[in-house]
């Protein structure tokens, strides 16, 4: 029997990557293995409630909308999401997964559109990266870089460079929503001509850091 920890499962409008602003089922795994200074999501490091794929998937469905995104805490950290991406691909949703850079990404369905959170200095798990795993993206895929200063920004725009990222993979960058203003970074990506995607965390903007928004 397939069953995930799940924290919350919501309707809301994506706030990042390349479907921002579409209505959006998000499914919480509870769980992850880091620790990063800037998270938004600790209430899903512990608790959830354990739930078989059979009633996550009723409960996607409920909502009416083709658009799902897997995410955490770290979802990879449970075993079972790579059942999960695959039923909801099987399903025939348009899904995304929210991953840290530190997860194998080999078992998981080539349907499913990969959003991969390279960590900076800042974020303070920097060592947990496994570049190699960004050799497995492919073009629909995107890399996220949460930036809390000028110093992780210099060092995100040096690993831009540094990184093969497969033609047409998409990077984004995002200033860290408490510390680094929104204005200040889109300034930096526009006097460096850097052929990324600002973003920022609209769901905040609408709502605040509110779970379940």
């Amino acid at each position: 029997m397939t069953r995930l920890r799940i924290t919350e499962i919501f309707h809301s409008l994506q706030g990042e990557a390349d479907t921002v602003g579409i209505p959006t089922v998000f499914v919480r795994l509870t769980g992850c293995p880091l620790r990063c200074q800037y998270c938004d999501t600790a209430y899903a490091f512990h608790g959830g409630e354990w739930l078989e794929l059979a009633t996550i998937l009723e409960r996607v469905r409920g909502y009416g909308t083709r658009h799902v995104c897997v995410t955490g805490g770290e979802p990879l950290a449970q075993r079972d999401c790579i059942a999960l991406l695959t039923a909801l691909c099987d399903a025939g949703m348009r899904v995304s997964l929210e991953t840290s850079g530190a997860m194998a990404l080999g078992e998981v369905d080539p349907r499913v559109v990969k959003v991969v959170d390279i960590k900076t200095p800042g974020s303070g798990e920097e060592r947990r990266n496994r570049y190699a795993e960004l050799g497995r993206l492919a073009p629909h895929d995107q890399v996220k870089f949460v930036i809390c200063d000028r110093t992780d920004y210099e060092w995100s725009r040096a690993k831009l460079r540094e990184l093969a990222l497969p033609q047409g993979c998409t990077a984004l960058f995002s200033p860290s929503h408490e510390q680094l203003p929104a204005r200040e970074l889109a300034d930096w990506i526009l006097a460096d001509r850097l052929p990324v995607r600002f973003q920022i965390q609209l769901h905040k903007y609408l709502w605040g850091n509110v779970p379940g928004k």
